[in-house]
């Protein structure tokens, strides 16, 4: 199979142009015509990763986020992003970015958290179709992070919040993968209790609470999530390629 005919597979899944606006999603290193027998699906493309995939010896990596995100000026091993690019280009590694297309798709990284949390009746967050609103089984804020923590086995969450008793009733929440900070105004706009996303800034935080929005940040890496599940597509249509699950931790915090 070709990554051509691979990669036609998943986008009838996850189609290129529900990408948001200028975002880079698609083939990024390597040929559409290359043939394809091993895939590695990960999070992030890092130092690591790439050591993994010539280890592995894959023939491409799924990968969420773009391993080029902004135009690069030059291709040297001086630049450690640069330096990514190029090891991966000399082993003869294709890679492919699934991005914003994975959190917008019906049935995809948004709609798995939901499923995840027990979250119900859900609708879209934002306009351009990042996030997704839904019910809960109403429940304390304290019950809701224990939850949480269980669920996508957290040593720690950072609650958005005043009050530290943790004692505000849940009902409805809102949750953005990555880092969906500006998009707290729609979840309080939908009627959301709690808006869960990654990366929520310190006067974000502030605004929130002004309007009475209880934020929780479980940090970028939730999206973690995003390999086990799009393994688990890729395998269910693609039986003559071999999918392989990232065994690295790219998360670049560290608690002690």
């Amino acid at each position: 199979m070709k990554i051509r005919d691979f990669m036609a597979l998943y986008e009838e899944f996850c189609p290129k142009d529900l990408a948001v606006e200028g975002d880079p999603v698609g083939l990024q290193i390597g040929s559409l015509d290359a043939p394809v027998k091993k895939v590695l699906v990960t999070l992030d493309i890092r130092e690591q990763t790439v050591l993994e995939a010539i280890e592995k010896d894959v023939d491409l990596i799924l990968a969420k986020h773009p391993v080029i995100f902004r135009p690069l000026a030059n291709l040297t091993d001086a630049d450690s992003q640069e330096k990514i690019v190029l090891d991966l280009a000399k082993a003869g590694i294709a890679v492919y970015t699934s991005h914003t297309n994975i959190d917008v798709v019906d049935g995809g990284l948004n709609d798995w958290f939901c499923e995840l949390l027990e979250i119900k009746d859900t609708e879209i967050l934002s306009e351009e179709g990042l996030g997704r609103v839904g019910n809960i089984e109403p429940m304390s804020l304290a019950d809701f992070s224990e939850k949480m923590k269980k669920t996508f086995a957290l040593d720690h969450l950072r609650l958005v919040t005043y009050d530290r008793s943790l004692s505000q009733m849940i009902k409805r929440v809102a949750i953005c993968g990555g880092s969906g900070g500006k998009f707290w105004t729609e979840a309080q706009a939908k009627g959301a209790d709690l808006y869960i996303t990654g990366d929520i800034y310190y006067h974000v935080g502030h605004d929130q609470l002004s309007q009475g929005l209880v934020g929780l940040d479980p940090g970028h890496y939730l999206e973690h999530l995003f390999v086990p599940k799009v393994a688990e597509k890729l395998a269910s249509f693609a039986t003559d390629v071999e999918i392989i699950e990232s065994k690295v931790n790219t998360n670049p915090f560290f608690d002690i």
